[in-house]
């Protein structure tokens, strides 16, 4: 029997979602190399090696609870059933009933997307948390908070019927992941050294910016996946239109963020520059779908803008953020959210199916309003529930090394081994005088 039209466009949709988890699974190569180069030489390898646990820790979890509790059949509040996913269930998923795709393909896209947030609540324990917190943190991160605010916007929940538009997650993925990042920063202290008695801060830099710029690109290509895969489907070639929106904003965020810091700082700054390419991407993952191209452009120069003042900011503030978690995710994921409020057009709210036009389209302030009220709603859950099992944990097994343990790395401390041992061991193989002569070799 030959494939009809339709088994050929549901394969062609399929073979799309399956390429876009790939390359959302891709950004934890990004997250990787942007920690690890923006952080210090003594933390690389624990920075690079507890993404891949993390990562592994994650797919467990939401294997067996997450999944069901964001997308399963439940209430308003919470999903319950599709628990330990057989990978064909599909009936206990009815947030999916009008997706061609496989489940088993939609699981996958949506681990990866719970995955990124919880990489991006890492920015905030940088260099400092110990080990054992990324064990249990990941698991209770992945069963008891990203599912909800999930279920909400996306899996039927409260705000779904409301019509909030999160399309790809500004809300959903990076503002949990930045508020969770914004409470470990806020209980586990500045890292040793960064401020001053009287308040002042110290640049603590990165060890390679090299890795940082790989990082950012590895993300903006990820991104790719992350948005213009949110449409669950090629063949409408809606997809695309997704991806021109994601990429003008992202651009726009890049040059504007060097602008400003340019202006501000009197050179370009190359770092801000790259925070600004994030935060326009966060900013532009809720309305890729629903704005125009010039929009977007706008969006994304904002965005880039607001990072550059916010990351200053908060530093002063005396809130030491190693990778700017909290300004790159949360505070242009909180605009990013509101932009569609503004800038939503009543063609494509219709075409998604989801919430209406925005102020400046005719839509009064309703949109916006459900907007502000998904925001106000998420966040107060995110932190505190992060802030319970954050302050629960650093009360019985602490939260953070010794001082001997961080001065002298996590990588020696944690791991027992340096990422970068042939700069950092003092142990090195030099010729004694009989070698020189040629009898002998001594280790010294």
């Amino acid at each position: 029997m030959e494939p009809t039209l339709t088994d050929l466009s549901s394969a062609i949709d399929a073979t799309w979602v399956m390429v876009s988890a790939i390359l959302v699974i891709l950004m934890q190569v990004g997250f990787a190399l942007l920690e690890a180069g923006s952080t210090r030489m003594k933390n690389a390898g624990h920075v690079a090696g507890k993404t891949v646990l993390t990562f592994g820790i994650c797919s467990i979890a939401f294997w067996a609870f997450g999944f069901g509790l964001t997308f399963g059949d439940g209430n308003s509040f919470i999903g319950l059933s599709g628990f330990f996913f057989d990978g064909l269930q599909k009936d206990a998923f009815s947030a999916f009933s009008a997706a061609t795709v496989p489940i088993s393909i939609l699981f996958l896209f949506q681990l990866a997307f719970a995955a990124v947030s919880l990489a991006i609540a890492w920015g905030g324990f940088a260099e400092r948390a110990k080990l054992s917190v990324y064990f249990i943190f990941s698991v209770l991160f992945t069963v008891l908070i990203y599912p909800v605010v999930g279920h909400w916007v996306w899996g039927g929940g409260w705000l779904a019927q409301l019509g909030m538009q999160d399309f790809a997650g500004s809300t959903v993925v990076h503002l949990q992941g930045a508020i969770v990042a914004l409470v470990a920063t806020v209980l586990l202290k500045p890292r040793i050294g960064k401020y001053n008695r009287d308040g002042s801060s110290n640049l603590i830099p990165g060890h390679n910016q090299v890795y940082s710029v790989l990082g950012v690109l590895f993300l903006w290509i990820g991104w790719f996946g992350f948005n213009a895969g949110s449409t669950l489907g090629s063949t409408s070639g809606f997809f695309g239109y997704v991806a021109v929106t994601t990429n003008l904003a992202t651009a726009a965020g890049a040059v504007a963020a060097l602008a400003i810091s340019w202006i501000v700082m009197g050179k370009a700054d190359i770092p801000s520059m790259l925070n600004g390419v994030l935060a326009a991407l966060v900013a532009i993952t809720a309305s890729c779908a629903f704005v125009e191209p010039w929009a977007a452009v706008v969006i994304g120069a904002v965005s880039g803008i607001l990072t550059f003042y916010t990351s200053i900011w908060f530093d002063r503030m005396g809130i030491d953020d190693p990778v700017f978690a909290f300004s790159v995710h949360g505070v242009a994921g909180i605009w990013g959210t509101l932009s569609t409020g503004l800038f939503a057009t009543p063609e494509l709210a219709e075409k998604v199916g989801v919430g209406g036009a925005g102020l400046f389209y005719g839509g009064g302030l309703h949109q916006l309003g459900v907007q502000a009220l998904g925001l106000a709603g998420s966040m107060a859950y995110v932190f505190v529930v992060a802030y319970v099992i954050l302050s629960i944990l650093k009360a019985t097994i602490g939260l953070r090394v010794t001082e001997e343990e961080e001065v002298v790395g996590l990588d020696l401390s944690e791991h027992g081994g340096y990422g970068y041992p042939e700069l950092l061991q003092p142990e090195r193989i030099r010729p004694s005088a009989s070698q020189q002569s040629g009898t002998s070799h001594t280790l010294t």
